[in-house]
């Protein structure tokens, strides 16, 4: 039995095959990687609309069913909190407590409503959904009425470029406040009082 030697040319072209394929599976990787990481914006400044709305300006009216029933912004008669927020927002995560904690402290006096307005859902790569944003009220405990809303066309009336945007109605329905990103209660606590 005799053991043959391969050739150099053989051992050389198997080694060249080998690199492409690494190279490849390295090319691969890294796309899937940018991809993902840049699958929904993750900073407040980096919301998919910005509206035109601004301060003094008539709100849009806007109806939507929440999980506390029907929201009817003609409807209402005392100031209202709006919240456009996104699910996979680690901003609008974290304002659900502040938002809880005014809830109970005016409730009756102002109406917070909580809409969706981005079309991913809180895992980033599924888009959103009912089901999403009930799981959102459910993990953050939120006692307020939230809102999906499949066509954003609360947050293409009120998104002003990030996630959250609060907007402050007045009674009259003028616009008295607006903000994006993370708000601390005592800022809220003022435009609040401002209103009443």
């Amino acid at each position: 039995m005799s053991t043959r030697k391969p050739s150099a040319p053989a051992d050389r072209r198997r080694l060249i095959v080998y690199a492409t394929l690494g190279v490849v599976l390295i090319a691969i990787v890294v796309a899937v990687g940018l991809a993902q990481r840049n699958a929904i914006p993750k900073a407040a400044s980096e919301a998919p609309i910005e509206a035109k709305l601004k301060v003094g300006d008539t709100a849009p009216n806007f109806s939507v069913a929440t999980n506390a029933g029907p929201f009817d912004l003609s409807q209402v008669n005392e100031p209202v909190l709006l919240e456009v927020f996104a699910t996979w927002c680690p901003h609008c995560q974290r304002e659900t407590a502040t938002l809880n904690d005014l809830a109970t402290k005016y409730g009756g006096k102002v109406a917070i409503v909580a809409v969706s307005g981005s079309p991913q859902a809180m895992n980033g790569s599924d888009p959103e959904s009912q089901s999403d944003v009930n799981a959102f009220g459910q993990q953050f405990s939120v006692r307020y009425p939230l809102a999906y809303d499949p066509d954003l066309k609360v947050a293409q009336q009120y998104l002003k470029g990030g996630f959250p945007t609060l907007v402050l109605i007045d009674k009259n329905k003028k616009v008295a406040w607006i903000k994006d990103g993370e708000v601390q209660e005592p800022e809220l606590v003022k435009a609040i009082r401002g209103v009443m």
